[in-house]
C-alpha cells in the first residue's frame, strides 16, 4: 500500500467530513479548556498546520511537537510552545522539512517526540528522505537554532517504509519504531537503530505478518525488563530478548470485535506499576461499535486476559479513541476520542477509579473552534493540567495546542 493510501484511508475512517467544519456550534464549556495556539493557514503563515501527534515536555515547561503539514515548504514542521511570561505562548518553529531538489530530511511527521539526556529531540518522517520512503531523524539544539540529521532512509525492503508513529530508547541509547509499509511481508516492521560511532545501524526485528500490520501506527512500549509491546490492528504482541541479539514474539491477545471486544487497537500502550497493559481500540465494543478501553492482566502462569474497561459511543459518549491513555497518582485514566461529544469534534474524557470499576465523566467537547480531532493522546504538567493538540479546527482550522484542567 502506498503511503498516500494509507494517509487517505485513515481521513475516510474518522467519522466527521469536512463538509460540516463550518456549521456554527454553541460556545464550549469555558470552565475547564483554553486553547493555547492556533495553527494558521493564512498566507504568510510558516507555523505549520495540522499537528496529528501528542506533545512532549522539557523541564522548563516548554512544549514540543510536529505538523504533518505546513511550515515554511509545506511539508511539516517541528514546533515548541514557549509560555511569555504574561500568560500566554509562543510558538517557533524549530525545523521545516523540505521537498527541494536534494533535500533528503524527510517530510509529513505524524510522530511524536523523546528527548535523549543530552536535550536532542528524535522523531519520524512518514515520507520524504533518499528514497521517499520516510526517515528516522535527529533535531540537536546549536545555539539559538537547531541541526537535523537524518538517521536512516526507508527503502520499502526488508527495512521497512513510511514510519508514522514515535520512537522509544532504551537506556544503553538504542531507538525502537514502527513501519507501516515494506518488511518481509510488505505489511510493516518493528525497528531497532543502534548508535555506532556517528552513524546508526537499522535491524528489523519483527515483520508484521500480512492480515493485520500496515497500518499500526501505535508508539511502542517498553518495560523494566526489556520486553517490547505493541499492537497491530487484530493482535497486541509481546518483542522479548532471546540472549542471543534476538527477540522473540508472542502475541498476548487477538481482539474478537463487537460486542464483547474491541477491534482494531491504534493506542500506544501504557503500563502500570504492576505490569498490567492498557490501550485502546477504534472500533468494537457494545455501544455502537465506538472503540474500547481494555486492560491486559498478566497472570501467574504468563497468560494474559483482557478485561474491558468503557465502550465508546453511547448518546454523547466519544468514540475513535485513536491515542493511548494517561493515569493521573489515584489510577484515574485521561485521554481523547477523534469523534463523537456533543458537538461530534471529539473528547477529552476521564474514567474515574472505583474498586476496579471505572466511571467515564467528559471534560471537553471539542466544538471546532476550540478544536476538532484530537489524534494525538495527552500529557501532564506539574500541577495536574492536561495538554493536546487537535488536527483541525481553531481560528484557522489548522490545529490548536490545547489545555484542559480537569
Amino acid at each position: 500500500m502506498k503511503f498516500s493510501d494509507l494517509v487517505g484511508s485513515w481521513f475516510t475512517v474518522l467519522v466527521l467530513s469536512l463538509a460540516t467544519l463550518f456549521v456554527a456550534t454553541r460556545p464550549v464549556q469555558a470552565q475547564t479548556e483554553t486553547v493555547l495556539y492556533n495553527f494558521c493557514l493564512d498566507p504568510g503563515c510558516s507555523d505549520g498546520i495540522n499537528p496529528y501527534s501528542s506533545l512532549t515536555s522539557d523541564a522548563a515547561g516548554n512544549f514540543y511537537g510536529t505538523t504533518i503539514s505546513g511550515g515554511e515548504f509545506g511539508q511539516g514542521a517541528v514546533f515548541e510552545l514557549s509560555p511569555n511570561g504574561n500568560g500566554g505562548w509562543n510558538e517557533a518553529v524549530l525545523y521545516n522539512f523540505c521537498p527541494l531538489a536534494g533535500c533528503t530530511d524527510g517530510s509529513s511527521p505524524y510522530s511524536s517526540l523523546i528527548f535523549d539526556s543530552a536535550g536532542n529531540l528524535y522523531g519520524t518522517a512518514g515520507a520524504g528522505g533518499a528514497n521517499e520512503d520516510g526517515v528516522v531523524f535527529e533535531l540537536s539544539p546549536m545555539g539559538a537554532s537547531w541541526t537535523e540529521k537524518v538517521l536512516h532512509s526507508f527503502a520499502n525492503g526488508a527495512d521497512g517504509a513510511n514510519p508514522m508513529s514515535g520512537l522509544i530508547m532504551d537506556p544503553a541509547g538504542n531507538l525502537y519504531g514502527t513501519t507501516t509499509n515494506g518488511g518481509t511481508n510488505g505489511t510493516g516492521t518493528v525497528f531497532e537503530l543502534s548508535p555506532s560511532g556517528s552513524n546508526w545501524t537499522e535491524q528489523v526485528i519483527y515483520s508484521f505478518d500480512n492480515n493485520s500490520g500496515y497500518d499500526a501506527l501505535a508508539t511502542l512500549t517498553m518495560d523494566a525488563a526489556g520486553n517490547i509491546f505493541g499492537v497491530e490492528p487484530s493482535t497486541v504482541f509481546e518483542l522479548s530478548p532471546n540472549g542471543k541479539g534476538g527477540w522473540n514474539p508472542t502475541v498476548i491477545h487477538t481482539f474478537t470485535g463487537a460486542p464483547k471486544d474491541g477491534s482494531n487497537a491504534e493506542g500506544t500502550l501504557v503500563l502500570d506499576k504492576t505490569g498490567n497493559l492498557y490501550g485502546t481500540t477504534i472500533s468494537g465494543g457494545h455501544n455502537h461499535n465506538g472503540g474500547t478501553i481494555y486492560e491486559l492482566r498478566l497472570g501467574k502462569k504468563g497468560r494474559w486476559t483482557e478485561k474491558i474497561l468503557h465502550s465508546f459511543g453511547s448518546r454523547k459518549d466519544g468514540s475513535v479513541p485513536v491515542a493511548g491513555i494517561v493515569f493521573d497518582a489515584a489510577g484515574n485514566i485521561y485521554g481523547t476520542t477523534a469523534g463523537g461529544g456533543r458537538y461530534h469534534y471529539g473528547t477529552v474524557y476521564e474514567l474515574g477509579a472505583d474498586d476496579g470499576k471505572y466511571k467515564e465523566k467528559l471534560l471537553c467537547n471539542f466544538n471546532y473552534y476550540f478544536g476538532q480531532n484530537p489524534y494525538g493522546g495527552l500529557i501532564w504538567d506539574s500541577v495536574g493540567n492536561l495538554y493536546g493538540t487537535t488536527e483541525w479546527g481553531g481560528s484557522s482550522n489548522a490545529g490548536v495546542v490545547f489545555e484542559v484542567t480537569p
